[in-house]
């Protein structure tokens, strides 16, 4: 019992989900997602293999219309669902079923479907609709834009409970699982939009660290140093992004100032803790002896 939406950025070609709903964990049960194949939303009386045998729809090539009449079509319980089908390619479908809980319904727009059932008035979906068109910028916020303004529309009659936002990349990954962009959750909070968005922000900032990781072993110093001044500037409280700007300073010679951007980590309680860190580093190729005993002044 739930609100979604399913989504491809037309900029990046990544594809999202983002859902929320007064029923605990609903990240595990609602969103489906592989980079170039699509996405999917299961939900109502959710039977959770309509994600994944969605996705193995579009895999084989069959269009989101086709890949809905295959999964529901078997289903004796079809019209207590809701599922949503967005390909890479952007195409969309929706199903909401005769018996899903009133007020619900979808809206399938141009590579986007939004959905809900057991909404305290009808319009949810067309205010998500209108949110999600409305707004810029990373496809993970915007997701969370549709989410809010869903809950602004009068969102579940139950009230909130947990939520989740999953994008992936355009492409289908190298590796397994590398397709994953952003990935969080809410399990069982009062009010989890606000927390949502949080972690969806906080992601980004760590995805950015992952980018600095790999401009590291490219060589492009200066490129790194940049992402992590940054995400320090943005987090700073959360103390990997300060404490490995200090190491990359460190590792460019860039003492002093490594020394000032460690010092508020190195003072927490568990400070030691960090300055060991520091002392393993050489070890895992990740910091030249030298450099390391110049950021702990030893």
């Amino acid at each position: 019992m739930t609100y979604s939406i399913v989504a491809r950025c037309f900029d990046t070609g990544q594809l999202g989900v983002a859902v929320q709903s007064h029923f605990f964990g609903t990240g595990a049960v609602v969103p489906w997602l592989e980079g170039g194949v699509g996405a999917v939303a299961t939900q109502a009386m959710a039977e959770v293999a309509h994600g994944p045998d969605g996705l193995t729809r579009l895999r084989a090539g069959r269009s989101p219309e086709e890949a809905l009449a295959d999964i529901l079509g078997p289903d004796e319980g079809a019209e207590t669902r809701q599922v949503a089908i967005v390909d890479a390619q952007g195409r969309a479908a929706a199903h909401t079923g005769a018996l899903c809980i009133a007020a619900a319904g979808h809206l399938v727009g141009d590579g986007f479907t939004v959905q809900a059932n057991m909404m305290t008035e009808p319009g949810v979906p067309e205010a998500m609709a209108a949110a999600f068109s409305a707004s810029t910028g990373p496809l993970a916020l915007r997701l969370v834009d549709a989410l809010d303004a869903a809950q602004a529309a009068g969102g579940d009659i139950r009230g909130q409970q947990s939520a989740a936002v999953c994008v992936v990349a355009a492409e289908a990954p190298d590796r397994a699982a590398h397709d994953r962009q952003v990935d969080v959750r809410v399990e069982d909070h009062p009010d989890p939009l606000p927390e949502i968005r949080r972690l969806v922000e906080l992601a980004r900032a760590y995805r950015r660290m992952e980018e600095a990781e790999e401009a590291m072993t490219k060589g492009d110093l200066d490129v790194a140093l940049a992402i992590y001044e940054e995400s320090a500037a943005q987090y700073a409280t959360h103390h990997e992004f300060p404490f490995w700007r200090a190491v990359l300073l460190a590792g460019l010679g860039n003492t002093d100032e490594a020394r000032s951007v460690a010092a508020p980590v190195f003072a927490r309680a568990d400070g030691e803790n960090w300055r060991e860190l520091v002392r393993r580093l050489p070890a895992a190729d990740l910091l030249p002896a030298d450099a390391a005993a110049a950021l702990l002044d030893e």
